[in-house]
Protein backbone atom coordinates (compact mmCIF):
# COMPACT_ATOMS: atom_id res chain seq x y z
CA UNK A 1 0.00 0.00 0.00
CA UNK A 2 1.72 3.31 -1.18
CA UNK A 3 1.38 6.25 1.07
CA UNK A 4 0.32 9.83 -0.13
CA UNK A 5 3.05 12.41 -0.20
CA UNK A 6 3.67 14.19 2.79
CA UNK A 7 2.88 17.69 2.58
CA UNK A 8 4.68 20.22 3.97
CA UNK A 9 2.75 23.15 5.68
CA UNK A 10 3.22 26.49 4.04
CA UNK A 11 3.65 29.60 6.04
CA UNK A 12 1.10 31.76 5.48
CA UNK A 13 1.98 35.06 3.66
CA UNK A 14 0.65 38.08 5.12
CA UNK A 15 0.26 41.31 3.45
CA UNK A 16 -0.76 44.24 4.32
CA UNK A 17 -4.25 44.03 4.12
CA UNK A 18 -4.21 41.00 5.97
CA UNK A 19 -2.29 42.22 8.99
CA UNK A 20 -4.34 45.83 8.85
CA UNK A 21 -8.06 43.45 8.92
CA UNK A 22 -6.26 41.45 12.20
CA UNK A 23 -4.91 44.48 13.82
CA UNK A 24 -1.57 42.61 14.12
CA UNK A 25 0.97 44.66 12.61
CA UNK A 26 3.81 41.66 13.80
CA UNK A 27 2.47 39.72 11.01
CA UNK A 28 4.11 42.01 8.55
CA UNK A 29 7.64 40.61 9.59
CA UNK A 30 6.58 37.21 8.90
CA UNK A 31 7.60 38.53 5.13
CA UNK A 32 10.57 39.65 6.04
CA UNK A 33 12.98 36.77 7.61
CA UNK A 34 15.99 39.00 8.28
CA UNK A 35 13.70 41.07 10.82
CA UNK A 36 13.79 37.82 12.82
CA UNK A 37 17.76 37.47 13.04
CA UNK A 38 17.44 40.97 14.50
CA UNK A 39 14.84 40.84 16.93
CA UNK A 40 12.68 43.76 14.82
CA UNK A 41 9.68 43.87 17.08
CA UNK A 42 6.97 46.42 15.84
CA UNK A 43 4.12 48.42 17.90
CA UNK A 44 1.37 50.03 17.24
CA UNK A 45 -0.15 53.16 18.59
CA UNK A 46 -3.50 54.34 17.15
CA UNK A 47 -2.61 53.99 13.02
CA UNK A 48 1.26 54.18 13.60
CA UNK A 49 4.02 51.64 14.10
CA UNK A 50 7.62 51.95 16.14
CA UNK A 51 10.05 49.50 15.35
CA UNK A 52 12.16 48.13 18.13
CA UNK A 53 15.48 46.69 18.00
CA UNK A 54 15.98 45.42 21.37
CA UNK A 55 20.13 45.31 22.18
CA UNK A 56 21.75 41.94 21.70
CA UNK A 57 25.39 41.73 21.48
CA UNK A 58 25.11 40.24 18.21
CA UNK A 59 24.45 43.60 17.13
CA UNK A 60 27.53 45.12 17.46
CA UNK A 61 29.17 46.30 14.80
CA UNK A 62 32.78 47.67 16.40
CA UNK A 63 33.44 46.26 20.32
CA UNK A 64 35.76 48.86 21.27
CA UNK A 65 33.49 51.44 21.65
CA UNK A 66 31.41 49.50 21.39
CA UNK A 67 28.87 50.57 18.81
CA UNK A 68 25.62 48.83 16.94
CA UNK A 69 27.10 47.99 13.32
CA UNK A 70 25.96 50.02 10.60
CA UNK A 71 24.25 47.55 8.85
CA UNK A 72 22.14 46.59 11.59
CA UNK A 73 21.13 50.39 12.17
CA UNK A 74 20.05 50.94 8.16
CA UNK A 75 18.16 47.14 7.76
CA UNK A 76 16.19 47.82 10.89
CA UNK A 77 15.20 51.64 9.38
CA UNK A 78 13.86 49.85 6.30
CA UNK A 79 12.10 46.98 7.88
CA UNK A 80 10.60 49.41 9.27
CA UNK A 81 9.85 51.71 6.91
CA UNK A 82 8.28 48.04 4.91
CA UNK A 83 5.80 47.31 7.40
CA UNK A 84 4.58 51.26 8.09
CA UNK A 85 4.22 51.24 4.03
CA UNK A 86 2.71 48.17 4.02
CA UNK A 87 0.45 48.91 6.78
CA UNK A 88 -0.41 52.60 5.72
CA UNK A 89 -1.29 51.02 2.62
CA UNK A 90 -2.83 47.60 2.42
CA UNK A 91 -0.53 46.05 -0.22
CA UNK A 92 -1.44 42.66 -1.53
CA UNK A 93 2.35 42.37 -1.62
CA UNK A 94 5.06 43.96 0.41
CA UNK A 95 6.94 46.98 -1.25
CA UNK A 96 10.41 46.49 -2.62
CA UNK A 97 13.47 48.96 -1.92
CA UNK A 98 14.23 50.69 -5.37
CA UNK A 99 16.66 52.77 -3.58
CA UNK A 100 17.61 53.66 -0.22
CA UNK A 101 19.61 56.39 1.44
CA UNK A 102 21.00 56.60 5.12
CA UNK A 103 22.18 59.37 7.20
CA UNK A 104 23.93 58.16 10.36
CA UNK A 105 24.04 61.04 12.91
CA UNK A 106 25.73 59.10 15.88
CA UNK A 107 27.24 56.50 17.04
CA UNK A 108 24.88 53.38 18.32
CA UNK A 109 24.92 52.64 21.81
CA UNK A 110 24.23 49.25 23.04
CA UNK A 111 21.19 49.83 24.32
CA UNK A 112 17.47 48.95 22.36
CA UNK A 113 17.30 51.26 19.48
CA UNK A 114 13.31 52.55 17.99
CA UNK A 115 12.22 53.97 14.67
CA UNK A 116 9.09 55.63 13.35
CA UNK A 117 8.52 55.96 9.97
CA UNK A 118 6.20 58.31 7.91
CA UNK A 119 4.84 57.96 4.17
CA UNK A 120 5.09 60.73 2.84
CA UNK A 121 3.84 59.65 -0.91
CA UNK A 122 2.33 56.64 -2.36
CA UNK A 123 1.67 56.72 -5.96
CA UNK A 124 0.97 54.02 -8.63
CA UNK A 125 3.89 52.67 -8.61
CA UNK A 126 6.58 54.35 -6.10
CA UNK A 127 6.48 55.23 -2.81
CA UNK A 128 8.26 57.32 -0.91
CA UNK A 129 8.96 57.17 2.91
CA UNK A 130 10.91 58.59 5.77
CA UNK A 131 12.16 57.10 8.90
CA UNK A 132 14.21 58.59 12.29
CA UNK A 133 15.76 56.29 14.91
CA UNK A 134 16.83 57.11 18.29
CA UNK A 135 17.59 55.30 21.51
CA UNK A 136 17.37 57.79 24.77
CA UNK A 137 15.28 60.48 23.09
CA UNK A 138 13.12 60.74 19.72
CA UNK A 139 14.75 64.71 19.42
CA UNK A 140 18.32 62.98 19.03
CA UNK A 141 18.17 60.68 16.39
CA UNK A 142 21.39 58.11 15.54
CA UNK A 143 20.01 57.98 11.93
CA UNK A 144 17.71 59.09 9.05
CA UNK A 145 16.62 57.12 5.91
CA UNK A 146 14.62 58.76 2.94
CA UNK A 147 14.07 55.22 0.44
CA UNK A 148 11.61 54.98 -2.44
CA UNK A 149 9.27 51.46 -2.80
CA UNK A 150 7.93 49.59 -5.97
CA UNK A 151 4.33 49.51 -4.97
CA UNK A 152 2.79 47.90 -8.26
Amino acid sequence: MEKPPIEKPRSEKITGAGAHARRDPVLLLQNIPFAGFLGVRLELAGDELTGHLPFSPHLIGNPMLPALHGGVIGAFMEITAMAQLGWHANFEHMPKPIDVTVQYLRSGKPVDTYARAVVNRVGRTVANVEVSAWQESRHHPIATLQAHFLTG
